[in-house]
């Protein structure tokens, strides 16, 4: 089974550069699913059950969330309960959804666990022990392929849950801050990247038009963020080979918006 994880979808820019490439990407690659994290899709904040279709329609199979998941909360609820769509597993008892879901791919199930962090994020359960307790279960179910999209402000978060997990999941890979980072490896069957980085805009801020960030970081004084109208974008995708649930290949792919090649980096097997 070969998956594909893109991360931090950031509006329009971030879905039109899918919509161009994902699917010759997928074929080029003989992907079999592919994972998003598209809490920022729409607008930047949230995802509206129109964007998600268009994201479905343009390759995608499976969508994670975060903090941003409830932004435009009563689509979220009809998302949640009709699309294969997750958000944190780890949000307080009592919200629609889940953050943990098994599907067939070819055949072989999959699982995806998608969780939040505890610093700087909106009030969840501890993540580290709910993560194991996740493991556990699917081990006793027999389940061997297990993504996990952990989404956190903290780098020492994600290499701490990469660090439990490591030779019982398939593959972690962080998102939120927008900003990829260079340590993909695979250790002990396990493929891992702190942070993916964003799908979107990739010469202003985080995705967002830089005036309002600007202001906000000078004065004090905030506003609304918005999506660029005109932007240089980025589609960044990693991808696992998995065989009876360890990673025995791992990449990640930059497709920019004004060069012709894809760029590839091989992971480090440590």
């Amino acid at each position: 089974m070969k998956i594909a994880f893109i991360g931090d979808i950031v509006g329009r820019p971030g879905r039109k550069i899918i919509k161009q490439h994902l699917e010759n990407i997928r074929r080029e690659f003989k992907i079999d699913a592919v994972i998003a994290n598209a809490e920022n899709a729409s607008h930047g904040f949230g995802l509206t059950v129109k964007n998600c279709q268009e994201l479905l329609n343009s390759g995608i199979d499976i969508i994670t969330g975060g903090n941003h998941s409830f932004d435009k909360k009563g689509e979220m609820f009809i998302l949640l309960d009709t699309k294969p769509v997750l958000r944190p597993d780890n949000y307080p008892k009592g919200l629609p959804g889940s953050g943990c879901k098994i599907f067939e791919i070819n055949g072989e199930k999959l699982a995806v666990i998608n969780l939040m962090g505890q610093f700087a994020m909106p009030t969840v359960e501890n993540p580290f022990n709910w993560a194991i307790s996740l493991v556990d279960e699917l081990e006793k179910q027999e389940v061997k392929n297990i993504f996990v999209d952990f989404h956190g402000e903290a780098t020492s978060e994600k290499r701490v849950i990469f660090t439990m997990l490591k030779g019982r999941v398939s593959g972690v890979c962080g998102t939120h801050t927008h900003v990829g980072t260079d340590d993909l490896q695979v250790v002990d069957g396990t493929a891992y990247l702190t942070d993916i980085g964003l799908t979107g805009c990739r010469d202003n801020i985080i995705g967002m038009d830089s005036k309002i960030p600007i202001e906000k970081a000078t004065t004090g004084i905030g506003g609304h963020f918005s999506i660029p109208s005109n932007c240089k974008t980025i589609l960044q995708v990693m991808v696992i080979d998995i065989k009876d649930g360890k990673a025995v290949d791992c990449f990640k792919l930059k497709k920019y918006c004004n060069k012709p090649d894809i760029i590839k980096t091989e992971a480090i097997f440590d």
